[in-house]
């Protein structure tokens, strides 16, 4: 919209979508380059699998599926109520 306003009329050039992908894969191809230690994997991937990083990482991940097995269990369990309901209406009295 500002450049709209500020350019005039026909000079708005708009970059496509896939050279903006290509810009942000080549710098980050290149930041990971600068620095190849942010690449290396860390104490619970390589190496100390009993080291205090991996098992903050596994109570992590433990944690986290904790948090998706309610999620899903509380969605079913709606699903299961309404089941219920929706037969308790077609049933005669």
């Amino acid at each position: 919209m500002i450049r709209r306003i500020l350019l005039p009329a026909g000079n708005f050039v708009r970059p496509a979508i896939g050279d903006r992908r290509r810009r942000f894969f080549v710098a980050s191809v290149l930041a990971l380059a600068a620095h190849p230690r942010a690449v290396w994997a860390c104490a619970a991937c390589y190496g100390q699998s009993d080291s205090p990083m991996a098992q903050g990482m596994n109570w992590g991940i433990f944690s986290l599926l904790a948090v998706v097995v309610f999620v899903l269990s509380g969605v079913a369990g709606f699903f299961v109520y309404l089941a219920r309901r929706a037969s308790d209406l077609h049933r005669p009295t």
